[in-house]
């Protein structure tokens, strides 16, 4: 059964920076893409970005652009997301999955979800 487990959310402020990782684990420790998606309350679940493991090709959603980065180490069997330039606006429950494709996950079509990590921007 593989598992995704997220860290690195917490409080910072406007114009700050953090990394979130995503730990794989599990029997199949190798997928094929995985992503990251953002869940504020009165929103719904919405795609940040996305990587394809086997080349480390990459997709974003366009508002962040320039300020999200999203990255695989294999090695690791882990994601990260670096986020800098944060605005109150990226406050959120952030998620990472795994799925097929870069295209499937951004269509929100993902085979694993992890539990979330908070990130709350102060202003």
């Amino acid at each position: 059964q593989v598992q995704l487990v997220e860290s690195g959310g917490g409080l910072v402020q406007a114009g700050g920076s953090l990394r979130l990782s995503c730990a794989v684990s599990g029997r199949f420790l190798i997928t094929a893409a995985m992503a990251w998606f953002c869940w504020a309350p009165g929103n719904e679940r919405d795609f940040v970005a996305a990587v394809r493991c086997s080349d480390s090709d990459t997709m974003y959603e366009d508002s962040v652009k320039g300020r999200l980065t999203i990255s695989a180490d294999n090695a690791k069997n882990t994601i990260y997301l670096q986020m800098t330039s944060l605005k109150p606006k990226d406050a959120a429950v952030y998620y990472c999955a795994a799925g097929h494709s870069p295209d499937l996950l951004r269509s929100g079509r993902a085979n694993i979800w992890g539990q979330g990590t908070q990130v709350t921007v102060s202003s």
